[in-house]
């Protein structure tokens, strides 16, 4: 046999073939390798085969790593059977993130039934990852908690992609983009339970992280259990959230998608709602009461689907004809957190359908989006500008008529004084689209106060919360006119709000609400001193879709004398570990209102 020198593997296909009684399995994680050349399908010799060589082949099938198995019943089934071998052996080093890149190994004589005689068709076996694993109910129920990670993807709309970010003391930091490459982002893949890395992508392409660049010019070999342990450039000098690295692994075929789908739409991307339930023991197809269906849910379907993220949830959906005999109502009482990989993991009301209003045309609908937008608040502006203001009741007489005191001021008398909590808002889009309202034009209110129209009537919560979690004051629900106020360097403002224009926030752009306006505050009058938590919601009631939602509330520790507040501690929700978080109660469990 003679070797070849440094040629790769050049197949047209690769498979994982499943025997009979695991055909039915999801995920496949066990069976013959075979690779298809010259249009057949052909077994490889297991006389060369090495774990290196299974552990590429389960990275390719979304599989963090292979692990031993019982080996007879598979030399039974393959003496009864008839082989195929492929002309070559193959010669992995494992880290390789696809057979295509491992190299060629020795060539395989082929001679009849007396090919390989050493060996047999080489098997592998792979270790699925905790999210993927079946379980004994009902395959996939539940979403997991994992215990703390000190690494994670965020942005992303699809389970397994999106920008790396890295723990370290306690908070959450970027990866710079120098020298990232594929085989480091297969290390971050594999530690997450996932396979290697389909891609390593740079220059922010997952969205703009906050907070610090924890990591330059990563180096790993590809057979790290973490990221935190490859070489590293500490000094990130020079590096902006502009070169935030990413990632996309390779996830196992769950087959999520053939269990929904999107009928009646002008394109793939939009529809109502479908799914396949049982009825009486057989599978028919029917959909979603859209009574409680909101962005949450949408953003469920477009993931399972594989479309993206969420652009809308419908209500209504008798304009787009989906199929007929899919009209029945099959699942209703939805809810879900955002987390779920399939619309079938969420709250709902199981067999027992229950849809006052919301079927037929009002069935559930969604539009999908390659990308999002992602709000962040500036917790520094924040913090630099609180501070207590006096105010005659007086001169408050249009922050009344909206709603902006609390309900005290309702019987206070003309001359006596509110106390408000005043900061600025400086809303920053980070995400890869623009931040629209969801409201049209001729809804839009407009706001004598502000002198403008306001596009988004709840679209942030101001509240002071006592330090378990409980509302002191009573906060209002603040409405925005959004617009461009600044921008990155290079980017076009396009949004403004005077003479009716069009609103919203560009990618790269922010919207600055001064401390000195009406409104930008919470009336204290009626609070006594303590120790409090100043926090901030945006977009609360997930109206508009984001690819990233832990990132919309801030949340500060204020001490207030009677005379002054101190306001320090300001963070994003999401950006420390999760034993800082336990002085934050609720920024974790925070359930906001969820429409």
């Amino acid at each position: 046999t003679k070797q070849i020198i440094g040629l790769t593997v050049q197949v047209e296909d690769v498979r994982i073939r499943a025997t009979y009684s695991h055909r039915k399995k999801i995920p496949i994680t066990e069976g013959f390798v075979e690779v298809k050349d010259g249009g057949k399908w052909r077994q490889i010799c297991s006389e060369e085969w090495s774990e290196m060589n299974s552990r590429v082949i389960c990275g390719m099938y979304g599989f963090p790593s292979e692990k031993p198995f019982n080996l007879r019943p598979y030399k039974l089934l393959a003496k009864r059977r008839k082989k195929n071998y492929w002309g070559f052996s193959v010669n992995c080093t494992g880290n390789e993130s696809n057979l295509s890149d491992c190299k060629l190994g020795k060539e395989i004589q082929l001679k009849g039934n007396n090919t390989c005689r050493r060996g047999m068709p080489a098997v592998i076996s792979c270790v699925p990852g905790r999210a993927f694993a079946p379980s004994v109910s009902m395959g996939f129920r539940k979403a997991y908690r994992m215990e703390q990670p000190l690494v994670r993807l965020r942005g992303g709309a699809m389970i397994g992609e999106g920008r790396v970010e890295v723990l370290k003391n306690g908070e959450w930091g970027t990866v710079c983009d120098d020298n990232w490459n594929i085989r480091a982002g297969t290390v971050v893949c594999r530690e997450l339970g996932f396979g290697s890395a389909k891609e390593a992508l740079a220059g922010g392409r997952m969205g703009q992280g906050v907070g610090s660049v924890h990591m330059n010019e990563v180096e790993c070999s590809g057979f790290e259990k973490s990221l935190t342990e490859c070489y590293f450039n500490r000094e990130s000098v020079g590096c902006s959230h502009e070169e935030d690295a990413a990632v996309r692994c390779n996830v196992p075929a769950m087959g999520f998608n053939s269990r929904l789908r999107l009928g009646g739409g002008r394109n793939p991307y939009e529809g109502r709602v479908e799914i396949l339930a049982e009825r009486n023991g057989s599978l028919v197809w029917g959909t979603v009461c859209s009574d409680s269906w909101g962005t949450m849910e949408a953003m469920v379907v477009c993931r399972q689907l594989g479309l993206g993220f969420a652009s809308h949830a419908f209500q209504e959906t008798w304009y787009w004809q989906g199929d007929a005999s899919a009209d029945s109502v099959v699942m209703s009482g939805v809810r879900c957190s955002g987390t779920e990989l399939t619309l079938d993991q969420c709250l709902h009301h199981g067999k027992h359908v229950s849809c006052l209003k919301g079927s037929g045309r009002f069935a559930a609908g969604v539009s999908c989006t390659q990308t999002a937008p992602d709000l962040v608040l500036s917790a520094q502006v924040v913090e630099q500008t609180t501070y207590l203001e006096d105010r005659p009741m007086y001169a408050l007489q249009c922050a009344h008529e909206e709603r902006c005191l609390s309900s005290t001021a309702d019987k206070a008398d003309p001359n006596s004084y509110r106390r408000l909590l005043r900061f600025s808002s400086q809303i920053q889009n980070n995400g890869l689209s623009d931040f629209r309202p969801r409201a049209s034009p001729h809804s839009w209110i407009w706001h004598e106060c502000h002198r403008h129209y306001h596009s988004m009537e709840v679209f942030t919560l101001y509240d002071l919360l006592s330090l378990n979690g409980t509302k002191v004051a009573e906060g209002h629900k603040a409405s925005f006119c959004l617009e461009d106020t600044h921008c990155d360097e290079g980017i076009q403002k396009r949004y403004e709000c005077a003479n009716f224009g069009s609103q919203g926030i560009t990618v790269g752009c922010w919207d600055t609400y001064r401390h000195d306006i009406d409104c930008q505050w919470i009336d204290i009058t009626d609070v006594k001193p303590g120790d409090y938590i100043l926090q901030v919601a945006i977009n609360p009631n997930y109206e508009v879709a984001e690819s990233d939602y832990t990132n919309n509330i801030m949340k500060c520790r204020s001490r207030y004398d009677g005379h002054r507040i101190w306001t320090y501690n300001c963070h994003i929700g999401g950006t420390l570990s999760s034993d800082v978080e336990d002085t934050f109660p609720g920024l974790l469990t925070n359930q906001l209102s969820h429409r």
